[in-house]
């Protein structure tokens, strides 16, 4: 499925209260598990849930918690670094990393999670396509942003007392920690081949920050 077809669909789901579009054990499984908005999304635009690098053929979608006006209360989940700190600590070219693929063509669905579960429901779309020249800025800040992180985290592993990555910030993306315990207690530490050593003693990821999604809505006048 194509982001368009997907687009065109989380339209017509829009607005309609949780209960309407999942069942009991569904929306009970959201609560317990809130990772699972966006799965459940999937599902209802009738695609199966695979292991995909993309959530769609030629696109990623992002789901995030908002309140009754659409503002965002959380930031926004983009992708995991520990297979990719090298092309990161050697900044890759922004338009050939694994980021880029991520975030070049996405469908953000804000979800209204005030009140009651039952009540819970998806807004309208917004479609960020950074080929199309409307997004020419958002394609500018999210590059210096790139280049940005990674001189601040190449600069974390050199000069830092633990010799670690830590937190690093752009204008809407942002490195920080992302990781659960293993069974044994342990973290996912992250090795750098380029260093020969382990550059953090757990898993990081990029984020969208709040900012991006203020930006995003002022862009499309909402």
């Amino acid at each position: 499925m194509y982001l368009q077809e997907a687009e065109e669909k989380i339209k017509k789901l829009s607005d309609i209260p949780f209960s309407k579009l999942f069942s009991e054990d569904d929306i009970q499984s959201i609560i317990i598990n809130k990772g699972k908005t966006g799965q459940l999304l999937e599902l209802a635009l009738g695609k199966k849930l695979d292991s995909s690098n993309l959530d769609f053929d030629d696109g990623e979608l992002k789901t995030n918690k908002c309140d009754a006006y659409g503002e965002p209360k959380e930031t926004v989940f983009v992708t995991q670094i520990s297979s990719i700190i090298d092309e990161l600590l050697m900044e890759k070219t922004f338009e050939e990393t694994h980021l880029y693929e991520k975030i070049s063509n996405l469908l953000y669905v804000p979800v209204c999670k005030d009140g009651d579960p039952h009540s819970w429901k998806f807004f309208m779309p917004i479609h960020i396509d950074l080929d199309r020249p409307e997004f020419s800025d958002l394609m500018n800040i999210w590059r210096e942003d790139y280049y940005s992180i990674c001189r601040q985290l190449k600069n974390h592993v050199e000069t830092s007392p633990d010799g670690f990555i830590h937190t690093s910030n752009g204008k809407h993306l942002q490195v920080r920690s992302k990781d659960s315990r293993r069974s044994d207690g342990s973290y996912n530490a992250i090795y750098s081949e380029i260093y020969g050593r382990y550059v953090s003693n757990k898993n990081h990821a990029f984020y969208f920050q709040r900012q991006f999604v203020f930006d995003i809505r002022k862009m499309m006048g909402i």
